[in-house]
């Protein structure tokens, strides 16, 4: 692969034993195995305020919002694992999103570099039964509304208090291969994309 595509991943969740960190590392490492620049980071290295416009205004950006926003511009794809919260998204989840939608000086309100055309391909991992599924359809709904590309396969990971084994891969092996083919996939569909605009 001559064009080395990059890569942010994440999970949406800082407990530091996060079911949704082992498995987006899971993907990272396919990914980065396959050629990519992965920078694997954890939301709880960007502490945002929760997003209030009149702090905006008052403030600005805080460093933390300008870094992760940074990363998501220089970025060509976004690995993300999503907890599920009551049925949806984690807030800090949705916290570092809005941030990132803030348009900066020289930017064009609505212009959305952090998301515009960014491949994104999802996951999640949840003890309850559906592996965090109703999540992922509302982040899905938010980035593909912010003009990302969304790849159509994810996994939704059941019981993931039981799903890892102790060197941090998924215990079923068909789940195992899902998520390595996630990464590999999303590093090759961004390769793909850059072949064909060149």
């Amino acid at each position: 692969m001559s064009y080395q595509p990059r890569i942010v991943a994440f999970a949406g969740s800082t407990r530091e034993n996060s079911y949704n960190k082992r498995l987006v590392r899971i993907a990272a490492n396919s990914a980065r195995e396959s050629g990519a620049d992965v920078k694997l980071i954890d939301l709880r290295d960007f502490p945002m305020p929760l997003f209030d416009e009149d702090l905006e205004t008052k403030e600005g950006k805080n460093e933390a919002a300008r870094d992760f926003k940074q990363l998501l511009i220089d970025s060509d794809g976004i690995l993300i694992s999503s907890p599920e919260y009551n049925g949806s998204l984690s807030a800090v989840l949705k916290n570092a999103i809005d941030w990132a939608t803030r348009a900066d000086a020289g930017e064009a309100p609505g212009s959305l570099p952090a998301f515009r055309g960014k491949v994104v391909s999802l996951m999640s991992a949840s003890p309850g039964g559906l592996g965090g599924l109703r999540g992922l359809v509302h982040l899905r709904a938010i980035l593909g509304g912010l003009g990302c590309i969304m790849l159509p396969a994810q996994l939704a990971v059941s019981s993931a208090h039981d799903a890892f084994d102790e060197s941090g891969n998924l215990k079923n092996e068909k789940q195992q291969q899902q998520i390595l083919t996630q990464g590999r996939e999303l590093s090759k569909f961004i390769a793909q994309l850059n072949k064909l605009d060149s």
